[in-house]
């Protein structure tokens, strides 16, 4: 059987709400108290360790050993499409309630499966490098509407190719890790001169990440299907920013300091692969665009994505957007065909932000900038408290899943908490 076969089930109890059925099996690293990290693979609430499964000789990884008792993912991304669709299938395998061979060994289930609220993920990949783009044309044109006014919404190279711009590897950070409050400076509208201090407008921006496992070579473009095959998986992403900090710095070469202090992602990455079944095709192109970004594929995906924000003083979060990935107007591949077409030599642990999520209706909105229109439209949450943008000790939590016939394809949860400055 494939394993993304909705009939398939794991000898593992998983609930049909899980993110984790066997038909996902996405990859993460992870520790348990006094243990290194390593990778494994999440099934139901439950953890398989990789690495204790190729020990066991169990997984045929071309001859290379060690691969998954390793602190990242990148050792197996740099194997190749080939290895990575063999062992998800391996994975599956074994993981079949049909299949003996991990079923029925005791001693290695109590070695290899773990619960997964007793492990410590971590940072499920070596970022080589970040980008982010801005891609979602509702999101583009409701930013263009408050900045430059309604006739002049979209910037004249916007609808012929992915804009994006050189984020920071070095704060690309795991779900969970607390976010300080930037410092930087300061100019509203209002004063002469600019001031440095705590960012005053904190935002989140609801993204997918797209996680590059195969390289490229310097000077060389890519074809739909060489992008395509390039792409490990993806994981959910929040690309916090500044806006005041933004405003005052963005001309004229774009975002730096409003962008670089924190980017959070997900711990599983969810592989291409598993996620096959759900690509649809994304919204009609006008103008065409050139011919190297013309794509014959479905390469957007049906995609729930949905954001909760819980503040310090709350245990019960509130729902502030609910939107979907199949509204980008520029898909993924075409914003890595785009990223490679000067001749960029992309690398394996490349990771490629698709730029802020929203969609045609106001609860669809995937930024605060854009739900509290610049902060002139503060919105309520259900404990009395008025929110335009972030305030110390909220809590941003971003989930997105598949749903498949009996069975969800999802990634978890990508959170943070907001910290005061220094």
């Amino acid at each position: 059987m494939h394993p993304n076969d909705p009939a398939l089930r794991s000898f593992i109890t998983v609930d049909p709400a899980s993110d984790f059925p066997i038909q996902n099996l996405p990859y993460g690293v992870f520790s348990t108290s006094g243990t290194s990290p390593r990778v494994g693979v999440a099934i139901g609430d439950a953890v398989l360790d990789l690495a204790a499964i190729e020990a066991e000789g169990l997984l045929d990884l071309g001859g290379a050993k060690g691969i998954f008792a390793q602190p990242s993912i990148n050792a197996f991304m740099a194997l190749g499409p080939k290895v990575w669709s063999a062992t998800r299938e391996r994975i599956s395998t074994l993981l079949r309630h049909d299949h003996a061979e991990l079923r029925d060994n005791a001693a290695l289930r109590q070695r290899a499966l773990l619960p997964r609220k007793d492990v410590t993920l971590h940072l499920p990949l070596t970022v080589a490098g970040f980008t982010d783009f801005y891609s979602s044309k509702e999101h583009a044109t409701n930013v263009g509407v408050m900045f430059r006014g309604k006739d002049n919404a979209l910037q004249p190279n916007w609808l012929h190719m992915p804009i994006g711009y050189n984020g920071r590897a070095s704060t690309v950070v795991v779900s969970g890790t607390k976010v300080r409050r930037p410092r930087g400076q300061l100019k509203p509208p209002s004063v002469d001169v600019p001031s440095f201090g705590p960012c005053k407008r904190l935002d989140f921006e609801l993204e997918m990440g797209v996680v590059v496992g195969q390289s490229s070579t310097m000077g060389d473009m890519l074809t739909e299907a060489q992008a395509e095959e390039s792409i490990f998986g993806f994981v959910l992403l929040n690309d916090w920013s500044a806006r005041d900090i933004q405003q005052w710095e963005y001309v004229p070469l774009g975002p730096f300091l409003a962008k670089g202090f924190a980017t959070t992602i997900s711990p599983w990455i969810v592989t291409r692969e598993a996620l096959e079944p759900f690509r649809v095709q994304g919204p009609a192109q006008d103008p065409a665009p050139l011919p190297y970004l013309q794509q014959r594929g479905a390469n957007n995906y049906d995609m729930q994505l949905d954001v909760d924000l819980r503040t310090s003083g709350t245990a019960k979060p509130a729902r502030i957007a609910s939107t979907n990935f199949r509204y980008m107007y520029w898909s993924s591949v075409q914003q890595l065909v785009h990223h490679a077409s000067n001749g960029c030599m992309m690398s394996i642990g490349d990771l490629l932000g698709s730029g802020t999520i929203s969609g045609p209706e106001k609860e669809q909105r995937g930024s605060l900038l854009e739900i509290s229109w610049n902060g002139s439209e503060p919105f309520e949450l259900p404990d009395g408290s008025k929110r335009s943008f972030l305030e110390d000790g909220d809590s941003l939590a971003i989930r997105g899943w598949c749903q498949g016939k009996g069975y969800r394809v999802g990634f978890g949860e990508c959170e943070g908490t907001i910290a005061a400055a220094e």
